[in-house]
């Protein structure tokens, strides 16, 4: 995963693979997930959370990341990498030895609780967020329309939790290291 690199189209100013990105999208699903349970009353299973976030881009070991303006352009293009990621998924979870299979199926296929996947794919695109602002604080005025894409979409899930994170601590993510120091 170290050497899948994502942001491909983009001029970064650091870039960032696909290790990075599933880190730091299970530690903000842990959050979202905390967020759930302790605020609105939820009980998600926060180790089923995380493990899903650990594993969510697992089939780009094989494919690759494949830029989201690609991906979307065409319907019948992101149709075709769905059944394309799906077969990845299914390809990885049958290299396991049989009686392992089982554990690592409900990650690596994608299946399980809603609730669960909402927040996992929630978590994906904060990531996504964050990076762009890190980039744009960098000077790169060409993660502007992917932020703005990334706040539209985290808009559009219509969860508390994820207003409540950008509430909390989006914020953080626009200072310098010298002003997190001072808070």
């Amino acid at each position: 995963m170290r050497y899948i690199q994502r942001w491909g189209l983009m001029k970064n100013s650091r870039p960032e693979n696909l290790s990075e990105h599933t880190l730091d999208t299970a530690i903000i699903a842990h959050c979202l997930g905390v967020l759930r349970n302790t605020r609105f009353g939820g009980s998600v299973d926060l180790g089923q959370l995380v493990l899903y976030a650990l594993y969510h881009d697992a089939p780009e070991v094989l494919t690759g990341d494949l830029p989201t303006p690609v991906k979307y352009h065409d319907p019948a293009l992101s149709s075709a990498y769905k059944q394309l990621e799906e077969l990845s998924a299914a390809r990885l979870l049958s290299q396991l030895p049989a009686d392992l299979q089982p554990a690592f199926a409900p990650y690596l296929l994608g299946r399980g609780q809603q609730e669960v996947l909402a927040l996992c794919k929630a978590a994906d695109k904060l990531s996504a967020l964050c990076k762009c602002i890190e980039e744009q604080k960098s000077g790169s005025s060409e993660f502007e329309s992917a932020r703005r894409a990334q706040l539209q979409a985290l808009r559009q899930m219509d969860l508390p939790e994820v207003d409540l994170f950008c509430e909390l601590f989006l914020p953080g993510y626009y200072l310098s290291l010298d002003d997190l120091q001072e808070l």
